[in-house]
């Protein structure tokens, strides 16, 4: 009896230490991840992405560009403004004086353009040259003016122009010919030169200053371009109907009927003035042809002319 409970015991102990090495076994081949814990809920949440507003979609803003993140770059800026005709006038006008009151160191108004297309069609233009440095707030200015007036940004463009490259490059250049040129230079005063070989340098010499001065006029061209930034505001009128524009068909038409009926008239006086002299010409003559002279004469002529009729024979 003793043995059998002694041989049971034994084989519980090793179904236990069976399970403990296949648990340990489990755990050591399984990877391990170094994880924060995760909300399942808050994983199944979709990204919201916020629609946007009716305002934030008539908003139209140029391109935040500045001299500031891109610098030895030259810009030039051109907006289109689209607004009704009878305001350009005022809004050109506005924009004239905030460049005025900037002052001529800072905004200089370098053209100005204001035509009458149409009876009712208008384009303007304003060219500006401005401190780099205020150039874009004053073109967030200036289409502020234009929203103001109800009007719209229609187009805007912003170009730029690596001059602090060309100007690198241009000193690199002047730094190699003033090498060269101190060469032939030195060259030149060590002597012993024959009067051809001295001509010679001299001209390369001449060719090589005239060279730097090229390069001098390059760099000071783009420094001008850097200093100053032009800047280009067209207006464009919406005249004419909705959804029509400057093509009104009602005074299209009205233009045509009148010149249509001016178009006839000139031609009734033109043929009114070739015919009614030779219409006079034969009413004259027929008034003449009937008056009593002209009968008498017509009769006469008619007896004369007839044959004389046979005498009557005695029987």
């Amino acid at each position: 009896m003793k043995t059998k409970l002694l041989a049971g015991a034994m084989a519980l102990a090793l179904v236990g230490c069976s399970e403990k090495n296949s648990e340990s076994v489990s755990v050591q081949g399984s990877p391990t991840y170094d994880m924060a814990p995760v909300d399942t809920a808050a994983e199944a949440t979709p990204l919201s992405i916020p629609a946007p507003s009716d305002s934030s979609a008539r908003a139209v803003r140029p391109p935040n560009v500045g001299v500031t993140s891109a610098p030895g770059v030259a810009f030039n800026y051109a907006y289109a403004f689209r607004l009704d005709d009878n305001r350009i006038a005022k809004v050109q006008e506005e924009h004239a004086a905030a460049c005025e009151a900037l002052g001529v160191n800072r905004c200089r108004i370098a053209g100005m353009t204001y035509r009458l297309v149409r009876e009712n069609e208008v384009e303007a233009q304003l060219l500006f040259k401005l401190d780099p440095a205020i150039a874009r707030k004053f073109g967030r200015d200036a289409l502020a003016s234009v929203e103001k007036a109800e009007g719209v940004l229609a187009a805007t463009r912003i170009s730029g122009e690596d001059v602090g490259t060309q100007i690198s490059d241009s000193q690199r250049r002047s730094a190699d010919l003033n090498a060269e040129i101190a060469r032939l230079e030195t060259r030149l005063r060590q002597g012993g030169l024959g009067d051809r070989e001295r001509a010679e340098l001299q001209q390369q010499i001449a060719g090589m200053r005239r060279q730097l001065d090229g390069e001098r006029d390059t760099r000071r061209t783009g420094e001008a371009m850097l200093a100053t930034t032009p800047m280009q505001f067209d207006y464009v009128g919406t005249g004419g109907l909705p959804g029509i524009g400057y093509g009104n068909p009602f005074s299209d038409a009205l233009n045509m009927l009148v010149h249509s009926g001016s178009v006839m008239l000139s031609f009734i006086l033109v043929v009114g003035a070739a015919v009614l002299p030779w219409a006079l010409f034969f009413a004259l003559l027929m008034m003449i042809w009937r008056t009593r002279p002209m009968l008498v004469a017509r009769k006469w002529l008619r007896g004369a002319t007839r044959p004389p009729e046979a005498s009557p024979t005695a029987a």
